[in-house]
């Protein structure tokens, strides 16, 4: 049984009023769909996809726990580990979500599987924020650990600074990444009360003992230990981060508090000097933040267990009130199907990636997998993923140049019954993939149709000729903005990234662009002279390296694609 002393009350309350709700669809859209269903033929509502609060509380269909929908539904559905299927979001306080999410242990540059952790989360604080939520998002930093203090042994330096140091660095990688900031990001060193107060919390309790200035959990005395990874005690591995301790009750128990060692930073306690144990700090954050009841908490699967798991038995140790209703886990980011991480030396940096792919390209190929599913990192998925925001913003660009040639207030409210359906078409899949469970994928495959359209409207005989085209093309672009900025993919400058695209491009070719146009000026002048084997095998020897050449009646020009040798390989999706 374990007796309540106290339960913290957060440290910044989650506030009352609602934060600015996303942007509407343009209302030219919304009046064209309106006045097309009119007509009698079945439209869904053009501005769905950006509203701002869908019904909460409306009727929803059910969605089975293996992952898949039966029918539509209203309602934004989330898988939650500790029951082991999907459930509708609901949160403990209607129109606020309490968000916490473990952060890096800050001692290195983060490398890609740290990056889809907080990509993925990024996605839904920014989806939910687009239903119109207010969201406290924590996020912590881990700046107290053996494996910052190794590696501050090993460059001689202070740790907390070393620490700090790869703090900054990590918030430069999620600029790069365009996450954004959380609401709050607290660190250990600074939370030493909140974390040592805790700590006798769970002594009071009796769920935890004292050896030689050592402060360990005892996992017998929880008896719900193992409900969210469904482990049973028997099958627990001692010692996940550090070395056994034989002075245990159970091999299990876990380090609350350990004792200063020399060389080491070190807190005064009422059991000596020391620091915090890993799992503690994030119990003690999340509740001074968020309190000990809040809605989400999330992580790499990696962390269900041992790190999750010890946080639930400790905050329910000090508060019988503990309880978190959405436990959310993403996968791995895999190398040769074996997870990515720096214990065992498999993993690239972000900073290595993005030195040849742009930021977006990372970005899209991380969301490019359900955030539940491994992902394997490979060169072609992310040439397809550079490839793709290439065209995407390209064609954003092209849109954007030929509307800034027409007068808006002269344009009609009005749009042809194919682009409408293509509208309607894609509000559906993209608001009913993204409440179900998030479904990035299947949104990134629904701009198909309305990238060709544009395309067709911007490039074809028949396109130019079209009635509405520029009314069409407005509704169009502004449609697929707003899923771009949902999932984090809209830039500030479509020919500012399609320039750094193609500087990318040129450096995974090892050419400049010099070369490039003189290469295109060697095909020229074979083309002129009529030895077409010649300019065929200029085209191939820069395809082959990713430089697509496009022939039009202005002339020649280039773009990045996917190298020719990598066009082929089969692609599976793990």
């Amino acid at each position: 049984m374990i007796t309540l002393f106290k339960c913290y009350k957060p440290l910044i309350p989650i506030r009352t009023s609602l934060i600015s709700r996303s942007q509407r669809l343009i209302h030219k859209i919304s009046i064209a769909c309106s006045n097309y269903a009119n007509n009698g033929t079945r439209v869904s509502c053009c501005s769905s996809i950006g509203q701002s609060q869908p019904p909460i509380n409306a009727k929803s269909s059910k969605i089975d726990s293996g992952g898949g929908t039966d029918t539509k539904s209203s309602e934004l559905w989330i898988y939650n580990t500790m029951s082991k299927k999907k459930e509708i979001f609901r949160p403990k306080l209607p129109g606020k979500v309490g968000m916490y999410v473990c952060g890096v242990t800050a001692y290195d540059l983060s490398h890609i599987g740290h990056a889809r952790v907080y990509v993925c989360f990024d996605v839904l604080y920014r989806y939910l924020r687009h239903l119109g939520y207010e969201v406290n998002y924590v996020r912590n930093f881990t700046d107290v650990d053996d494996k910052i203090i190794a590696r501050a042994n090993e460059l001689r330096e202070d740790p907390i600074s070393l620490s700090r140091r790869y703090c900054e660095e990590f918030h430069q990688d999620m600029v790069y990444l365009q996450c954004l900031p959380p609401s709050v990001e607290p660190r250990v060193s600074d939370h030493m009360p909140q974390i040592i107060d805790m700590i006798k919390q769970i002594l009071d309790s009796g769920c935890a003992y004292i050896i030689d200035g050592d402060v360990y959990f005892s996992v017998d005395k929880f008896s719900e230990y193992g409900r969210l990874s469904g482990r049973k005690l028997e099958d627990n591995r001692a010692g996940e981060r550090v070395a056994v301790d034989s002075r245990k009750e159970n091999a299990a128990d876990f380090a609350l508090w350990k004792s200063a060692k020399e060389g080491e930073p070190f807190w005064e306690s009422p059991w000596g000097p020391g620091r915090p144990g890993w799992h503690i700090e994030c119990s003690a954050m999340s509740a001074a933040y968020l309190g000990y009841s809040f809605d989400i908490h999330g992580g790499g699967m990696d962390l269900i267990f041992p790190h999750h798991e010890n946080e639930i038995a400790q905050s329910c140790a000090a508060c019988n009130k503990s309880n978190i209703s959405y436990w959310i886990h993403n996968g791995f980011v895999t190398i040769d199907s074996e997870k990515m991480s720096k214990s065992l030396g498999n993993f690239f940096t972000i900073r290595q990636v993005i030195d040849l792919y742009h930021p977006l390209a990372l970005r899209l190929f991380l969301i490019g997998t359900h955030y539940r599913s491994s992902i394997n990192y490979s060169d072609v998925l992310l040439e397809k993923a550079s490839d793709r925001v290439f065209y995407i913003y390209q064609t954003l660009h092209d849109c954007e140049v030929v509307l800034s040639q027409h007068n808006e207030a002269n344009r009609k409210e009005s749009i042809p019954p194919d682009v409408m359906n293509c509208i309607s078409k894609f509000n559906d899949e993209v608001l009913v993939s993204m409440l179900d469970d998030l479904r990035t994928p299947v949104a990134l495959s629904a701009l198909s149709d309305p990238l060709k359209i544009i395309n067709d409207l911007l490039h074809t005989r028949k396109g130019k000729k079209q009635e509405l085209r520029i009314e069409s093309l407005a509704a169009l672009g502004e449609m697929i903005r707003n899923l771009l900025s949902i999932l984090g993919l809209m830039p500030t400058s479509y020919s500012e990234v399609l320039l750094q695209l193609r500087e990318k491009a040129l450096k995974r070719a090892k050419l400049t662009e010099d070369q490039v146009l003189q290469k295109i000026e060697e095909r020229n002048i074979a083309r002129m002279n009529k030895e077409y084997e010649k300019s065929d095998a200029v085209r191939k020897d820069l395809a082959a390296v990713g430089i697509a050449l496009m022939d039009s009646p202005e002339g020649t020009s280039w773009r990045p694609a996917v190298p020719l040798a990598l066009q082929d390989q089969q692609v599976s999706s793990a």
